[in-house]
């Protein structure tokens, strides 16, 4: 897996760098200090997965997410490196597309972990503290839900509540007594439906929808 790392501080770029690229299935193939180099960057390597500090100088990690995917067919996944769990720029930047977030003073094997989920895909990344920002940050309950709740089968809503709990495509098979090709196409109909790139942006659709409810 190829990684771009994006933050201001050279000494955090030089230790996820070295974390990283003592795993020998991953390998980081740039770095930037701002967050107009991030895009640029990014748009030239075109790497798997992107380490995108949520605060640089120049644009921050919410507005270069926001640009490389707008930019990107094919995007890579954004983690979010961040020193607060309990920020508003970090449910910010999960709006935005990040595919999830990860605390500056994680442990070593805890973020090479976190990589590979975010890469793979198949779940969602620390769903408590997801639903803890989405507590603290969300809009809160809505009287008209958006049209898409009233479009999802009932198979596809139960799915999204177990998607909500990070729950994986095999996770989900075993709750449902199905098969994981079946979950596999129900997931694809709710990020059809939600108008949604991947799970964590169809679980935070979710809860700014009031479908799945934070507490």
């Amino acid at each position: 897996m190829r990684v771009v790392i994006a933050d201001d501080e050279r000494m955090v770029r030089t230790a996820l760098r070295v974390i990283l690229e003592a795993e020998p299935d991953l390998e980081v193939i740039g770095e930037a200090s701002t967050g107009e180099e991030a895009v640029s960057a990014v748009c030239e390597l075109r790497p798997d997965v992107v380490l995108m500090d949520v605060r640089m100088p120049e644009l921050d990690g919410i507005g270069a997410t926001e640009r490389i995917l707008a930019a990107l067919d094919a995007p890579p996944r954004i983690l979010v490196v961040t020193t607060f769990e309990n920020d508003a720029y970090v449910y910010d930047a999960l709006r935005a597309g990040a595919a999830g977030f990860l605390l500056k003073r994680a442990e070593a094997d805890h973020l090479v972990q976190t990589v590979r989920l975010v890469a793979r895909g198949d779940a969602l990344v620390f769903p408590s503290a997801v639903r803890a920002l989405a507590e603290a940050y969300g809009p809160g309950p809505s009287s008209a839900p958006p049209a898409w709740v009233a479009r999802l089968t009932e198979r596809e809503a139960d799915v999204l509540r177990l998607m909500a709990k990070g729950l994986t495509n095999r996770e989900v098979a075993r709750e449902m007594e199905v098969g994981p090709a079946t979950v596999k196409s129900h997931v694809a109909a709710v990020l059809a439906k939600t108008g949604t790139r991947d799970r964590t942006q169809a679980v935070i659709a979710a809860y700014d929808a009031g479908f799945v409810a934070p507490r």
